[in-house]
């Protein structure tokens, strides 16, 4: 790893938003699933949760640019268990759903921790889901069309919840603790030499200011590494 780019993905590190995260219920189709996961990461999003019991996630390469080496996904059975696990760690979930009691996406306070939850464009967000979350949000249309790609609804969420987070300041420090941003460190760094490093279970080594590594690289992890 260059000096050059492990400033880079420290500086990266330093914008992660643990606390901003979406839920994709029932989104199947690889571009949209892609898509979001790229809007995720270019709004500092540190990780992805997706509801498809029958079809895990899978990033799509292309479409998603690369963003799935730098955006976790989590993937889920149903929607409940994924709203109520973000729901004990303190998100407010929002979902974006068109009904009486949604409120302008503009609306909310998006530098609480908060999760946004989107369904299908043709089924949207499951009866069983929108019993569970803490509110619901709508994006304001004067065309004839009633409704957004789910990707393009995605970045428009996420790019408001940028903006608050902005003038709030939230970019402006680091909000990662540490044992979790050293190990994001070495990880996306030293992607294989993690890989090994975990089948081993090995603890990471210490970087330097320039993400050299500290100590030597062990026997067994070398040979891995040839393996």
């Amino acid at each position: 790893m260059t000096p050059e780019r492990f400033q880079r993905i420290s500086r990266t590190l330093d914008r992660r938003q643990p606390d901003l995260t979406v839920i994709m219920e029932g989104v199947h189709k690889p571009h949209n699933l892609s898509a979001i996961q790229r809007s995720c990461d270019a709004v500092g999003v540190l990780e992805l949760h997706a509801v498809a019991p029958d079809r895990p996630y899978r990033p799509r390469k292309g479409a998603a640019s690369g963003s799935e080496k730098w955006v976790e996904v989590h993937n889920h059975a149903d929607a409940p268990t994924a709203i109520a696990g973000l729901q004990r760690r303190g998100f407010q979930v929002l979902a974006a759903h068109l009904s009486d009691r949604a409120q302008d996406f503009r609306s909310p306070d998006y530098t609480r921790p908060t999760a946004l939850l989107l369904g299908t464009e043709k089924y949207g967000v499951s009866e069983a889901a929108l019993a569970c979350v803490d509110g619901e949000v709508t994006i304001p249309m004067v065309g004839m069309v009633a409704s957004l790609n789910v990707s393009v609804a995605a970045a428009v969420l996420l790019y408001e919840a940028q903006r608050q987070r902005q003038v709030a300041g939230l970019y402006d420090r680091c909000r990662l603790d540490p044992e979790r941003y050293r190990r994001l460190l070495f990880e996306w760094g030293y992607p294989r030499l993690a890989a090994r490093y975990r089948a081993l279970g090995l603890p990471y080594p210490a970087l330097g200011p320039e993400g050299e590594l500290l100590e030597p690289v062990p026997d067994a992890v070398r040979r891995r590494l040839r393996g």
